[in-house]
């Protein structure tokens, strides 16, 4: 297994905390679990809580790639965000974790003609387009040829990235956590934040909720943008492929993870079906198999929906309880909770393990 200890980065200052501090954790998604082995592996006493365990939550049922995805941007999430890229790197090598490197590309489609007369002259042609910035900080990028575009598509750049097959990491979250003496309850649905500390003794509570906090804290800003994947055997691919569209929610992906390849996508805001719809899934299928052919006919294993919990900025802060004890926010990371997990998971502990000295 890779190194137990916390990620390094010289920005957090991160020391051993006190083995007598309990601290709670609300949510069993990559967020929660990843604050969760953040802070037992800096010495502290942590139990996780959460309504669903992590192989039923929306982590479980993303593609998943490196790179912020439907958040709101503000300075803290490139620096989270690249936290997160140097830590998914550093494990990549074990295949316990699920995560590879792998190369693909990105491209977008072109703007459809209007209907009406042409002008006498061609217009001039448009500013070639630099690479799209959630790709900033992944690496090199090179511009993809005309000729390795697929049909509607009129640019696109190539790149390694991190690809993580979240089932495989989900549990390897579980079992670090758990070497580093964490617990895990699920079932648990608080009403409230309020009875939530009503309920627990633990001297610190993170609030890793995810879309729940829409109702835990309450936070109106929480809204949904549900996504759909279908998941098929994989007939030989071994890149990834992210199409973006002219419309917003026009995406298209396809993850290949060894013998699996996870194909979608849909962005549907404030949709809060967390059912497969066979519609949906039959029109991913199309749209994947026109991409890659070699999709045609692949056995479906698994449909999968989930809710990104977007918000216009990610919450991250401290605060206190009712009764004095420290409250820390981590959600609202939208379709990024991957990307700027390690990243705001260490920010976490660093708030934790100041309280204590």
């Amino acid at each position: 297994m890779p190194d137990r200890q916390p990620p390094a980065d010289p920005g957090y200052g991160l020391e051993m905390g006190d083995r007598r501090q309990e601290v709670l954790v609300i949510g069993a998604g990559v967020s929660g679990l990843t604050t969760a082995v953040c802070l037992a592996e800096a010495g502290l006493t942590v139990a996780v809580r959460a309504a669903q365990p992590p192989q039923r939550t929306t982590s479980a049922a993303a593609g998943a790639i490196w790179g912020p995805h439907l958040v709101g941007m503000d300075d803290r999430v490139a620096r989270w965000a690249q936290v997160t890229l140097i830590t998914l790197r550093q494990m990549r090598g074990d295949p316990a974790t699920g995560i590879r490197e792998i190369s693909g590309v990105t491209c977008s489609r072109a703007a459809q003609d209007q209907p009406g007369p042409r002008p006498p002259e061609p217009p001039p042609a448009p500013p070639a387009q630099g690479p799209p910035e959630w790709t900033d900080g992944v690496g090199e990028r090179v511009r993809c040829e005309d000729a390795e575009l697929p049909a509607g598509f009129t640019s696109g750049w190539r790149f390694t990235a991190p690809v993580i097959s979240m089932p495989i990491y989900m549990d390897y979250l579980l079992a670090r956590l758990a070497d580093a003496g964490g617990s895990v309850q699920y079932d648990c649905l608080f009403a409230s934040l309020a009875a939530a500390a009503d309920q627990i003794s633990a001297g610190v509570i993170v609030n890793c909720s995810g879309i729940g906090a829409r109702d835990l804290v309450p936070d109106p800003d929480v809204l949904p943008v549900r996504g759909q994947a279908v998941v098929v055997a994989n007939p030989g691919i071994t890149e990834f492929f992210i199409g973006i569209g002219e419309e917003p929610g026009d995406l298209t992906y396809l993850f290949p993870h060894r013998d699996t390849v996870v194909m979608g996508g849909t962005e549907q805001p404030g949709d809060w079906n967390q059912q497969p719809d066979a519609g949906t899934a039959a029109r991913i299928l199309g749209k994947c198999a026109a991409i890659e052919p070699a999709l045609r006919g692949a056995a479906v294993l698994a449909h999968k929906a989930g809710l990104r919990p977007t918000r216009p900025t990610v919450r991250l802060e401290a605060g206190e309880t009712g009764d004095g004890r420290l409250l820390v926010h981590n959600y609202g990371h939208g379709g990024a909770g991957v990307t700027l997990s390690w990243g705001c998971a260490l920010d976490v502990t660093r708030m934790v393990l100041k309280q204590r000295r």
